[in-house]
């Protein structure tokens, strides 16, 4: 019951206004909302008004930051859209509130900062809060609604991925098992193993949770000793990985079907064959990934592109806007570079 409780809760559409980028986007509107009346036409405040409205703002934006982070798990609890519309009354309660309490110790500490009436001034403000409020709630819900459906879309792709067995690849291994049965039992005993591990990556249904670098860079391996065996010498393999955290999380089965693709597409082709090029590096707080492989004359069918939009999807879901997916010819080969930071407010679901 717990534990359905608590992924109900993940689920709910409300922002985490407990995290930095929800209270700093509260108060960025706060200050633009004084500044804008400040440079609006015929304004009667100066700049000390403007310092006392942006005193009054930030300290309203940082109330109600701080009341909806600990009020959020009582409010996401309501069901459909309620959490929203109780989220603007709050918003809309406190502003109210609070101006009226700013009234009231103007007029006793007779500090004359307030010109208008009690009434005329909590009406100016909670019109305002109603209508930023609901402005900003309504960009909040949209943006939810756009993460939910990109979570949507990575989750079926990634299920989509796990299922997806190639024939030719299953058929080629299967028939070098057989090849090596009875000339090199070990290796042949060898192979299967790692086709085990290949189909239970591709099959199996993990959890939410990442892997890590290292559990991929051991799935390539495994990979890349079947292929080895199939294409003998044609296939050339350059691993240029200088320390890269092994613990680093990342999503399961995001590098093996780049480098499925790079043998595929740039090493059958070729009958002399090629290398592929196995890079990375950690510069600057940031996992630096690349595949290279030969670009033949005559692309494959499929191309170098296939699955990179899964790819890239996946990445920005999971590390968001500083992480980038980069690909495409240079010099005569095909790279595909990722650049992964390891300090962010990632997911953790992929």
């Amino acid at each position: 019951m717990r534990v359905a409780t608590h992924r109900r809760l993940d689920q709910s559409p409300l922002p985490d206004f407990c995290s930095p980028p929800v209270l700093f986007t509260l108060l960025v509107v706060a200050a633009l909302t004084v500044t804008v009346m400040l440079l609006a036409p015929d304004s009667s405040r100066g700049w000390r008004g403007y310092c006392v409205g942006m005193l009054f703002a930030e300290w309203m934006a940082t109330v109600i930051g701080v009341a909806l982070c600990k009020l959020r798990p009582a409010l996401q609890r309501l069901p459909g859209r309620l959490p929203y519309a109780a989220v603007w009354l709050l918003m809309l309660l406190i502003v109210a509130g609070a101006s009226g309490i700013a009234v009231w110790m103007n007029d006793v500490l007779m500090m004359a900062l307030i010109h208008a009436s009690a009434f005329v001034f909590v009406r100016d403000n909670a019109i305002i809060a109603a209508l930023l409020g609901a402005a900003m709630l309504r960009y909040f819900y949209v943006l939810a609604q756009w993460q939910a459906r990109l979570a949507a879309i990575a989750h079926a792709q990634v299920e989509a991925l796990q299922a997806r067995i190639r024939p030719h690849f299953l058929f080629n291994s299967m028939n070098t098992v057989a090849a090596l049965v009875r000339v090199d039992p070990e290796a042949a005993e060898r192979t299967v193993e790692d086709l085990s591990e290949l189909f239970r990556a591709a099959l199996g249904q993990h959890s939410s949770h990442d892997g890590t670098l290292g559990d991929e860079l051991n799935l390539i391996e495994r990979y890349l000793a079947i292929e080895q065996l199939r294409l003998g010498e044609r296939l050339r393999v350059r691993r240029e990985l200088d320390a890269l955290p092994h613990a680093f999380p990342l999503p399961r089965l995001l590098l093996q079907p780049l480098v499925e693709n790079a043998v595929r597409h740039g090493i059958q082709p070729l009958r002399e064959g090629g290398e592929v090029i196995l890079r990375g590096k950690r510069m600057n707080k940031t996992i630096e990934i690349e595949i290279d492989n030969p670009l033949p004359d005559t692309p494959s069918l499929g191309g170098n592109g296939h699955g990179l939009d899964n790819v890239r999807q996946r990445v920005a879901y999971r590390y968001g806007p500083r992480a980038q997916v980069q690909a495409g010819p240079q010099h005569g080969r095909f790279v595909v570079r990722l650049l992964l930071p390891e300090n962010t407010d990632a997911r953790i679901d992929r």
